[in-house]
């Protein structure tokens, strides 16, 4: 038997493939066909591609930790998004810095580090998150 922290692990990338990755991948054809400035499309595709992982990760451990609550959207949502606004204020941060021609390499950066804290330590939190649903539930 695999550790749970694998099988979450597998199960946030399966979902970050399912989901996430179409819309990296067709950010550049919608950018332009909103008739975005042409620099202005790399750093849009990088914080999309850094910053998803963790949004993925957040809203898997808000899973988690409401999985036996039968009506846990507010709390799913008192949860996720004061997580989420730094990775939502950071790659806005980067596509607006391109758009008014200033270097962006930091908040392509601070996303790099937001997604790997997120995908070292998460899969830990939502392993013991479940276990310990499972054993009260």
């Amino acid at each position: 038997p695999k550790p749970l922290t694998v099988t979450v692990l597998a199960k946030s990338a399966s979902h970050w493939i399912a989901s996430c990755l179409p819309i990296v991948l067709l950010s550049p054809a919608l950018a332009s066909a909103l008739h975005l400035p042409t620099h202005i499309i790399l750093p849009l595709t990088l914080s999309l591609l850094l910053g998803t992982p963790a949004l993925s990760m957040i809203g898997g451990m808000a899973a988690a930790l409401t999985v036996t609550i039968k009506n846990g959207t507010v709390l799913i949502t008192l949860l996720v998004l004061p997580l989420c606004i730094p990775v939502l204020i950071v790659g806005t941060g980067a596509v607006v810095a391109a758009t008014n021609g200033l270097p962006y390499v930091g908040h392509i950066g601070l996303l790099s580090a937001y997604s790997l804290l997120c995908l070292s330590l998460m899969p830990l939190a939502i392993a013991a998150a479940l276990k310990i649903s499972v054993s009260t539930g």
